[in-house]
């Protein structure tokens, strides 16, 4: 597993082999402690409230200066005001070098994903596959609370037999938010775990609020066989992301840096079609590009496009008649196996509507393979009708429901015509 050694003193440095790229967040209590000597600190990119812009914006650009590129992540409970301040650092600064990484974790997993992330930026993975590693690693993240209540808990189903029972003495739940909801009520002697335990080696990361319970570092954390546990101060989302105060946290991730370093490199790496960035999965989290597909064959448009990405694939649709007017059939791969139909040439009045295909009457089916016609798209001009528009009827190629109906444009009371609100004699 190659590790970045140090840079060269006393020149510029960029990104590469000697700086590894910088990991921020948005609050100094989602730094946890790093592990080792060799993993380096976080940077905390701070609210609207607390630093002026043009401070924050100094700081920023030292940063990029040094590192070449940020990976900044924030959770859900994240205020909007400082959610647009990461985004006008960014713009301001005109650098497409800064990843801003929305996640839906709880905040002390958020805390627990970042410090996994700076220690991988000590390895040989790219900017790109770096920050979107950041998806991935989520999904070996386990995170919970232990609440005294779960009247103002949104971001899990809640029935309603557990909001009334948050009103009775005694009663606390303990909740898994991630990989897969889950909720269970515990007695006054805690009671089992519950809880789905990993199906890997985890150390427990536990932040405790306005809340004296220790089912958690008790009941939870020998059930679930972690490696270690460790306590750390509450984030200051925690009380907005799990609706309340009473509440001790915990989130359990993956130590080991060479079992997070195999996860990453297992993957399939992509390049970004737009930036040029290595990636993992279908997005770059730089310029947050969807990846570039193929265009199925027998569009009429470019080779890639929009098209490529957001339309399904069309069927196939036979040649032109005009190509050849009795083509022999198809042979067949299979013995025995009927042959194919010959297609033969529909009797047509100009070049132009044998090019068009075969013509259905009002009402009747749309010929396949081309969502925007009764035949092949028309050069050049996909969406219009190649055919003459006949005076007084709407022309609405492909839709069959407008055919024989009259064109009402320019009659009174018509939608879209002038209507004459008052006149003066």
């Amino acid at each position: 597993m190659p590790i970045r050694g140090p840079g060269a003193p006393g020149g510029r440095r960029e990104w590469g082999s000697d700086v590894p790229t910088a990991i921020a967040v948005t609050s100094p209590d989602l730094a946890l402690p790093a592990t080792d000597r060799q993993t380096p600190a976080a940077v905390v990119l701070q609210a609207p409230h607390l630093q002026p812009l043009d401070e924050a914006l100094t700081e920023t650009s030292a940063v990029l200066e040094h590192h070449g590129h940020i990976v900044a992540l924030y959770s859900s409970a994240c205020p909007p005001a400082h959610i647009r301040r990461l985004h006008t650092l960014r713009a301001v600064l005109e650098s497409d070098r800064i990843a801003i990484v929305p996640l839906s974790l709880p905040p002390l997993g958020v805390a627990v994903l970042a410090r996994q992330l700076r220690q991988l930026s000590l390895c040989d993975f790219s900017p790109g596959v770096l920050a979107s590693a950041a998806r991935l690693l989520s999904h070996y993240l386990h995170a919970g609370a232990l609440l005294g209540s779960v009247g103002g808990l949104d971001h899990i189903e809640v029935d309603l037999r557990s909001h009334v029972k948050s009103w009775l003495p005694g009663v606390h739940f303990a909740v898994l938010a991630h990989p897969a909801p889950r909720l269970l009520q515990l007695d006054r002697h805690g009671g089992g775990a519950g809880l789905p335990a990993p199906g890997f080696t985890t150390q427990l990361a536990l932040a405790r609020g306005q809340f004296t319970g220790d089912w958690v570092s008790d009941t939870l954390a020998p059930a679930w066989q972690v490696q270690g546990v460790f306590e750390t101060r509450l984030p200051a989302e925690s009380a907005e992301w799990w609706g309340t105060r009473k509440l001790v946290e915990f989130a359990a991730g993956i130590p080991d840096l060479s079992v997070l370093h195999q996860l990453v490199s297992s993957v399939l790496r992509e390049r970004c079609g737009w930036c040029g960035l290595e990636l993992l999965g279908d997005r770059c989290a730089f310029c947050a590009a969807p990846l570039a597909r193929p265009r199925a064959a027998g569009g009429g448009g470019p080779a890639h496009g929009p098209a490529a990405i957001a339309a399904p694939a069309p069927r196939a649709v036979a040649e032109a008649p005009a190509a050849l007017p009795h083509p022999p059939a198809a042979p067949s791969a299979v013995p025995d196996a009927p042959e194919a139909p010959a297609v033969h040439r529909a009797p047509a009045a100009s070049d132009a509507a044998a090019a068009r295909g075969p013509q259905y009457p009002p009402g009747g089916p749309v010929a396949p393979g081309n969502p925007y016609g009764s035949g092949p798209p028309v050069p050049g001009n996909p969406y219009a009708s190649d055919g003459p528009r006949t005076p007084g009827r709407r022309d609405l190629p492909g839709q069959a429901s407008f055919a024989g109906h009259p064109d009402l444009s320019g009659r009174p009371g018509a939608p879209g015509t002038p209507r004459t609100v008052a006149r003066v004699r």
